[in-house]
């Protein structure tokens, strides 16, 4: 079986879509690496993220100088804070090293044991003092271990020069060491110690910083020259003179201090050079001062020694005092310290603060547009792949199955309702939509019209073909000789098959059929009915078939589409080749195999082919080239059969399913009214006698398998269908058909082909109505059996509404109908005449001669209804 060449690019298209599809197939592969294939929400990510990034670059280097600034002021304030006790420390040793130099000067003059436990006593507070100050600064120096490297060396240096002081105390009480090596401890430790002082530094770009801690180390000089000035005389003082060295000495440290303090004068501000000249002019500074002076050479005449404990108290109180104004200018280092490092921590929080509220606002912000973009895009996205999946398609396949008149369809507004271009972009897609809609709405239109156009073509032709078939019922019914009637069966068979491409042509318009029957019909006459419909009928052979019978309303359609399918087999198959019909019950329903052995068809065409028949396309081009499998495809969805075409060897097998809810139970048994003229039967048997005949009187059943056994006369010789068909016996002499006599049966010589059998009479007899009752095989309801009035007779002369302007009749359309849906019999018997002499010669001198040639050949039946009787139709 084959349904032709496959069309090169044809598809079958279905929109039925019942999911809502998503995801949508690119035409091709998208690439992670071209930009215009990422994704709206990706893009926007990208656009809102890359100036994030480099927002936060930029602000993490602005937020990391600040930060850092931020730690450099917090090490300098706690640096600078550590001051207070590095000079308590430093102020401790002053006073530690300038009693340690007064005392060694007393031992190495007196030497007495007396004398040390004096100095021993005279200087262990002093230690004990500037331990306790040494304390205090490792505690405070704790927070400090994470410091710079410059502050953390001089820190170290400090307290091993303050070891060094440890180790050399014992030595003073013995005096076994040089004064200068003991003193240069002392010298060495503070020296350390100020310059730990001098260590904190702001950084760039802090003068004023750099200033303060300027100010309390050039004054903290200033207040060791003046100690180390005080060791020297004291030591003097209470060693009685002065050396050489001593004067240089103290020449010398004279002069460091008063550069010292022009240092301090330089960078103290007003009020502190407001209040070191305030203190120095205080009478203790005056005192000790006067004293100093008085320790000076003057006129070539020798220093003065200064009393001991004089000079004690008063440079004591000298030292004290320096000690308050160094305090003081400290203090104010501090003060301005922690100013600094308060405002540079306040900058840094209101910049880190100021970014961070400013990258939050920008990222909501940018949310939010971003939301609003990809929320839009989305939905249009969404209505968009709604309407190519969803909505158009439906629309297109509600307007495909418009039988009636087309109705509006609405087209759902756009989902986004904002005014930019997305707003506008969506007002696009419902407009394109819209136009669609409108276009598929036009195109649906004319093609219900065309529609319209085929069914009364269409029926036109139904009203001439049925014309046609009674004018050759008529000609049959006066034609005697064998071969004339032989061509007139092939024209009645050639407008029966006319009748079926009208048929066809109303499935394309998606009408239904005219003919329909009321009384179930055995499956065996409805499929001898379908090969009684094609061209190559005696090739259609039929294997077992299931006594099954089928509900009336779907017999007309059922012989449509299964003489499509035979069509088919027997035109894509070769002449030699014959194709069996089987059917079998499967389950509640039934399955019927048409099985060919032809040209076959490829993977592709099949499944496409399949592809059609599961589901019905629309009527277009490529349906009207391939009508068979167009019309086998609605006819089956019109009534839930399921046809598959599956591959063999050497063909094709068709298999019909029919549902359970087609098939019924066989009718009541009547009786069979006389079968017509083109029930013929051939006896299959060679050694059959002239004047054997068989008549096909056995009903439903009966008539199908005479029907089955002329199709398959030619390949099944020999085959016995004949004798079981009916229920005939030995004929006598043949009797011709005179009028005013009923007819016996005529034994004729057996035609060269088969005779053709029309499907009106393999469906009339099996139905057992009446011949009488005009079977309702041409209404779409079906008379109820015996109620059903006789049909009347069509007018003589067409019917027409009346003259145009122009003086020609108006025809009235469809006024002939019931030669359409039931055909045209009289209901007055005809008139008998008496026949012609010289016809019943001429006619008995005919058939003598052809009894003689039927001696030496087969014989086919021909069983010629009694006068008065009825043939197909209802006819008398």
């Amino acid at each position: 079986m084959g349904v032709g060449p496959d069309p090169a690019g044809s598809g079958v298209s279905n929109h039925s879509r019942r999911r809502f599809d998503v995801r949508v197939v690119p035409h091709r592969r998208r690439s992670p690496f071209r930009l215009r294939d990422w994704r709206m929400g990706t893009k926007l990510v990208t656009v809102l993220v890359i100036p994030s990034v480099a927002f936060l670059v930029l602000a993490g280097v602005q937020t990391r100088g600040l930060v850092g600034q931020t730690t450099t002021l917090s090490d300098f304030a706690r640096q600078v804070s550590i001051g207070r006790e590095i000079t308590a420390v430093v102020h401790q040793l002053q006073q530690e090293r300038d009693r340690t130099a007064g005392e060694l000067a007393e031992l190495r003059r007196v030497g007495g044991r007396a004398d040390r436990d004096a100095a021993i006593a005279a200087l262990r507070p002093l230690y004990a003092a500037s331990d306790a100050a040494v304390r205090e600064l490792r505690r405070a120096a704790g927070p400090l271990a994470d410091a710079d490297a410059a502050w953390q060396i001089a820190y170290s240096q400090a307290l091993e020069a303050y070891d060094q002081v440890i180790y050399i105390r014992p030595t003073v009480p013995p005096a076994v060491l040089a004064s200068d090596t003991v003193l240069g401890n002392y010298h060495r430790a503070v020296d350390a110690l100020l310059t730990l002082l001098a260590q904190p530094s702001p950084g760039e770009g802090q003068r004023v910083l750099n200033d303060s801690v300027l100010r309390y180390v050039q004054l903290a000089r200033v207040k060791e020259l003046s100690s180390r000035a005080r060791a020297e005389l004291y030591a003097a003082a209470r060693a009685g003179r002065y050396g050489v060295a001593d004067q240089v000495k103290l020449t010398d440290l004279r002069a460091q201090q008063l550069t010292a303090l022009g240092a301090f004068r330089v960078a103290a501000t007003a009020d502190q050079i407001r209040r070191y000249d305030a203190a120095s002019a205080e009478p203790a500074l005056a005192a000790a001062t006067k004293l100093e002076e008085q320790s000076l050479p003057s006129g070539g005449a020798a220093p003065r020694v200064l009393n001991a404990p004089q000079w004690w108290v008063a440079s004591e109180q000298r030292q004290d005092r320096l000690r308050q104004l160094e305090v003081g200018v400290l203090g104010d280092a501090v003060t301005r310290a922690d100013d600094a490092r308060s405002g540079q921590l306040r900058t840094t929080l209101l910049v880190v603060g100021g970014i961070g509220t400013v990258l939050l606002v920008a990222l909501l912000i940018s949310v939010v547009v971003g939301r609003s973009v990809a929320r839009s895009m989305r939905l249009l996205r969404g209505q968009a792949l709604r309407i190519a999946q969803i909505d158009l398609p439906d629309a297109l396949d509600q307007l495909r199955q418009v039988n009636s008149g087309v109705s509006d369809i609405e087209v759902p507004p756009a989902v986004v309702r904002s005014l930019d271009e997305i707003g506008e972009l969506a007002e696009a897609f419902v407009a394109v939509h819209r136009s669609a809609v409108s276009v598929a709405v036009e195109q649906a239109t004319m093609r219900r019209n065309v529609n319209l156009m085929f069914v009364n073509l269409a029926r036109r032709s139904q009203v001439l073909v049925e014309r046609q078939l009674d004018l050759l019922d008529g000609l049959e019914r006066d034609e005697s000789d064998p071969d004339q009637l032989e061509n007139l069966f092939r024209l009645d068979h050639l407008a029966a098959r006319l009748r079926r491409n009208d048929e066809s042509l109303l499935v394309l318009a998606g009408s239904e059929s005219t003919r329909r029957w009321n009384r179930p019909v055995s499956l065996a006459a409805v499929l001898l009915a379908a090969s009684a419909e094609i061209e190559h009928y005696q090739r259609v052979h039929r294997g077992q078939v299931a006594d099954l019978h089928v509900v009336g309303h779907v017999i007309g359609d059922l012989v449509h589409l299964f003489a499509e399918l035979l069509e088919n087999a027997t035109a894509f198959s070769r002449p030699d080749t014959v194709v069996f019909v089987a059917a079998r019950s499967e389950g509640p329903g039934a399955l019927v195999e048409l099985t060919d052995r032809g040209l076959g068809m490829s993977p592709a065409a099949l499944a496409e082919a399949n592809e059609v028949l599961a589901s019905p396309p629309a009527a277009d081009v490529a349906a009207s080239e391939r009508m068979g499998l167009f019309v086998v495809s609605h006819l089956a969805a019109r009534h839930a059969v399921q046809v598959r075409l599956h591959p063999r060897e050497d063909g094709l097998v068709a298999l019909v399913r029919i549902p359970a809810a087609l098939l019924t139970d066989a009718p009541p048994v009547q009786l069979d009214p006389p079968p017509s003229r083109r029930m013929l039967t051939t006896a299959l048997t060679p050694t059959a006698r002239p004047g054997g005949v068989v008549a096909a009187r056995n009903g439903v059943a009966g008539s199908a398998r005479a029907g089955f056994a002329v199709a398959a006369g030619s390949a099944q010789p020999g085959g016995t269908a004949a004798g079981r068909a009916g229920d005939g016996g030995p004929a006598g002499p043949g009797e011709p058909p005179v009028a005013g006599r009923p007819p016996r049966r005529v034994t004729v010589p057996r035609q060269s082909r088969p005779v053709p059998v029309r499907a009106d009479d393999v469906l009339a007899p099996a139905a057992g109505m009446p011949a009488d009752a005009g079977g309702g095989w041409w209404s779409r309801e079906g008379p109820a059996p015996g109620s059903a009035p006789a049909a009347p007779a069509p007018p003589a002369v067409p019917v027409t509404g009346g003259t145009n302007e122009r003086g020609l009749p108006v025809r009235v359309p469809m006024a002939q109908l019931s030669a359409v849906t039931r055909p045209a019999r009289p209901q007055e018997p005809t008139p008998r005449h008496d026949p012609d002499p010289e016809a019943v010669g001429g006619m008995l001198s005919r058939l003598y001669s052809g009894v003689r040639r039927a001696e030496a050949e087969e014989t086919t039946e021909i069983i010629l209804p009694p006068a008065g009787g009825s043939t197909e139709g209802g006819q008398q």
